[in-house]
């Protein structure tokens, strides 16, 4: 019945949304307006990953000496055309930190090498650089991400003031995690390139949320978590690496079974819960059910639907940008005079609403987080809250 309808026209379609509502349990104690943590999945991918844990439990070491290799695979592989990527270049981890802090702890560092990021990039990302400045003396450098730019060409030309001939490694999110300001990566990874310099992407917060194609923005090495926006069991995530830079990574984990240009090599995890890995398929199966175009278009139009009914109020302050192009799902919104820690706090005891608090990196508000769930009549409470805050 939908085939025929664009993603835009849908993606303000009620009653559409509420059947995709429907396949979720929600709680009633209150409204989850921060699902960029972890996303809860859909029952039916529940149930699934359920089954997973059971079936495996029942043949225990016979499945994993037999079958666990194959499906492992053939999760990787769906994963991989869900990317874009070629299989050789992806495995599953736990999550983008894991994924990430594989690549950082993976370059064959000295005293004096540049890396270059953001104060805005995900913290745990920033503690892995730094433990690498600590062991071998490499430097770290970092930029300020503009608020609201007024061209891609700014956002770019912020990071290249900062890059030298010293800079081996430029780390870039693909849509900030506080604020949900998406940047131009593509654009970015050229520039770094030109100057010698790979880039690696945090897309924690767009794998599943843009279409978009891994290969694509030209980057290097790409992380994401799976437990966010494809709504995947808790735990799980992959890295991208692209084929030419494999080889000289070196891994976490030492595995002579595996040859240094095999991307296996950096996913020597030992014994690990191999349900979770099953259930990715159950995701990507909801996942494509809806369709990555519609999802995108929802999720921006939910974003849209509440920042465009507080936006201009007095003693309300959006972080995020203005123009639609530059944000999805994500938003943060502060409130003049009240601490970002206890509107957070207050939204949740008096209105109900489950948000997080951001207070650093120049930002200072709470993250607001809806998904293909959200209904209008929740992002009404919250925008009603915000109102009576700010008066």
């Amino acid at each position: 019945r939908y085939a025929a309808v664009s993603a835009a026209t849908l993606a303000g379609d009620e009653k559409f949304w509420a059947a995709i509502r429907a396949r979720f349990r929600l709680t009633s104690d209150y409204i989850n307006l921060e699902n960029g943590y972890y996303c809860f999945q859909p029952e039916e991918v529940l149930a699934a990953f359920i089954g997973h844990v059971r079936a495996v439990n029942l043949e225990a070491s016979h499945y994993m000496r037999t079958r666990k290799d194959d499906d492992k695979l053939r999760v990787r592989t769906r994963l991989a055309a869900l990317g874009g990527c070629s299989p050789e270049e992806l495995i599953i981890t736990r999550n983008t930190t894991e994924s990430l802090d594989t690549v950082i702890a993976g370059f064959d560092w000295k005293g004096g090498d540049e890396a270059v990021m953001a104060n805005q990039d995900y913290g745990a990302m920033i503690d892995m650089f730094k433990l690498q400045a600590r062991r071998f003396g490499m430097v770290n450098r970092f930029v300020d991400i503009p608020m609201d730019p007024a061209s891609d060409d700014e956002v770019v030309r912020t990071y290249a003031a900062v890059l030298t001939p010293k800079t081996r490694l430029l780390m870039i999110p693909h849509m900030v995690n506080i604020t949900g300001h998406v940047l131009p990566v593509r654009a970015i990874c050229d520039m770094a390139h030109a100057r010698g310099v790979e880039v690696m992407v945090d897309g924690a917060h767009t794998f599943a949320q843009l279409e978009h194609r891994i290969p694509d923005l030209h980057c290097d090495y790409y992380g994401a978590s799976l437990h966010k926006w494809l709504a995947a069991p808790l735990g799980a995530g992959i890295l991208y690496v692209k084929q030419a830079r494999i080889a000289k990574l070196w891994p976490i984990y030492g595995d002579e079974g595996v040859s240094a240009g095999d991307i296996r090599k950096l996913n020597h995890t030992g014994t690990h819960p191999v349900h979770t890995d099953l259930g990715i398929e159950n995701a990507i199966a909801f996942h494509e059910l809806i369709g990555i175009a519609r999802k995108e278009a929802r999720l921006r139009w939910l974003q849209q639907y509440w920042t465009g009914r507080v936006r201009g109020t007095p003693k309300i302050v959006l972080n995020t940008p203005a123009d639609p192009a530059r944000s999805c799902a994500i938003a943060n919104v502060g409130v003049e005079g009240i601490k970002p820690g206890d509107l957070a706090k207050v939204l949740l005891e008096k209105y109900k609403v489950w948000t997080v608090a951001i207070d650093g990196a120049l930002v200072h508000g709470v993250r607001v987080t809806p998904q293909v769930y959200t209904s209008t009549g929740e992002l009404d409470t919250f925008v009603r809250a915000l109102k009576e805050l700010a008066a």
